[in-house]
């Protein structure tokens, strides 16, 4: 599965855009798709603690914490850990088509600052199964996100 190449201009542009809506839009997508089965994980020693997702290849990058509730922007751009790697990287890891610990050996998956809350956070996300996610996001999200997964592994072995 290869994602078409974002502009490297956009990509410079993005990087000189306020990070805001990026940072809203992305809490408000994990907090509607992924939060239902993530909260049941046990954050309290994560909470308070600044994230960063930075998708290189687009220019952008996500700051927000995790609170009782689920996650929250954060404005200022400071963060414990950062993750950084591509939008196609990203897709991977989020269709649990690519294990973490390749890309994060391979080095197209960076964790930089906090590197054991990185890993931490890493090791949580990776021990949950998308079937679990998938049958806790809303009804609609719930069905696309296998028919996703099915559509870009048959691209793979194609």
């Amino acid at each position: 599965m290869t994602l078409p190449a974002f502009p490297p201009a956009l990509a410079r542009l993005n990087t000189r855009l306020p990070h805001l809506p990026f940072s809203a839009a992305l809490v408000a997508g994990l907090n509607l798709a992924a939060w239902p089965s993530l909260k049941t994980l046990d954050w309290s020693h994560l909470r308070g603690r600044r994230f960063c997702v930075h998708v290189r290849d687009l220019g952008l990058r996500a700051w927000f914490s995790v609170g009782a509730e689920g996650f929250t922007t954060q404005i200022a751009r400071r963060a414990d850990v950062i993750f950084t790697a591509t939008a196609e990287d990203f897709l991977r890891l989020a269709l649990r088509l690519e294990d973490p610990d390749t890309l994060f050996f391979n080095r197209r998956l960076v964790i930089e600052g906090d590197t054991d809350l990185g890993l931490t956070v890493k090791n949580m996300l990776d021990g949950l199964e998308l079937e679990v996610v998938a049958r806790a996001m809303p009804a609609g999200l719930g069905r696309l996100l296998p028919l996703l997964r099915e559509q870009a592994q048959a691209r793979l072995a194609a």
